[in-house]
């Protein structure tokens, strides 16, 4: 997926973090039985969308966290990945806990600024070209939508308040916000020590290691401006992915 903004040239990050451990219980609660991952979008697996883009953002390295049915997933999944990617799966036992948990598991495999997306969201290119691009080293960097009317489901958006390019605050319950958070960030390695202050009963929540970095003013926002992305929790908003992705798709002459 393509648009305005300019190709990513060569970057210092070359590994990723994808989150893919959860159940996908919304899904499969309207009897969808595939992992979120492998759900068909447009007769492609979903996660084959993150694969391209990571490709064309300059990931060699891409460290796949899993938890339920993981060895299924994991079968499903690695004859899907391009030759030029090295896929590396980690096993997040605690698979039901937060998505930090699953961030965490991570935190002996990487030592080097990543990038970090979630299993279940499409992105145009551009958004991964740009957030790799002009991500500031020594900040937790966050990809935010300020298109607040163009979210599809906006209240099961986690919510960004930012001032400039900074962010003040950041969670699903926020009152006041200006932006959304897309999922996808460039990260330092220090992401995980914020991560394991913010546990509390042994859970946490990538939002809630970004809120600490926030109070110490590391943590940035990037707009996205004109792109296009999307969460793939629910029935509905995998019919509006789809209807976006065959909407740009070439027709046929």
């Amino acid at each position: 997926m393509t648009d305005g903004f300019k190709s990513a040239s060569p970057a210092r990050i070359s590994d990723a973090v994808v989150l893919m451990a959860g159940s996908g219980s919304r899904l499969r609660k309207h009897g969808f039985s595939l992992a979120k991952p492998l759900v068909p979008i447009c007769g492609r697996p979903l996660i084959s969308y993150t694969f391209d883009a990571l490709i064309h953002a300059g990931i060699r390295i891409v460290h796949a966290v899993v938890g339920f049915e993981s060895d299924m997933l994991m079968a499903r999944v690695q004859p899907l990945v391009p030759a030029t990617l090295d896929l590396r799966f980690i096993i997040n036992e605690d698979w039901e806990k937060q998505n930090g948990i699953s961030v965490l598991v991570a935190a002996n495999q990487v030592d080097a600024p990543f990038l970090l997306t979630m299993g279940d969201h499409l992105f145009d290119q551009s958004m991964m070209d740009l957030l790799v691009r002009d991500a500031v080293p020594d900040q937790l960097n966050l990809a935010v939508d300020r298109k607040l009317d163009a979210v599809f489901d906006p209240n099961d958006a986690t919510k960004v308040q930012t001032q400039g390019d900074r962010i003040l605050a950041i969670g699903k319950g926020l009152q006041h916000y200006n932006a959304i958070d897309t999922g996808l960030f460039v990260c330092e390695p220090n992401i995980f020590e914020y991560l394991e202050r913010a546990r509390c009963n042994g859970d946490c929540s990538v939002s809630d290691g970004v809120r600490l970095m926030a109070v110490e003013s590391k943590a940035r926002a990037i707009d996205i401006g004109d792109a296009w992305w999307q969460d793939v929790d629910t029935p509905e908003m995998l019919a509006q992915a789809e209807k976006h992705l065959r909407a740009r798709a070439p027709r046929a002459q």
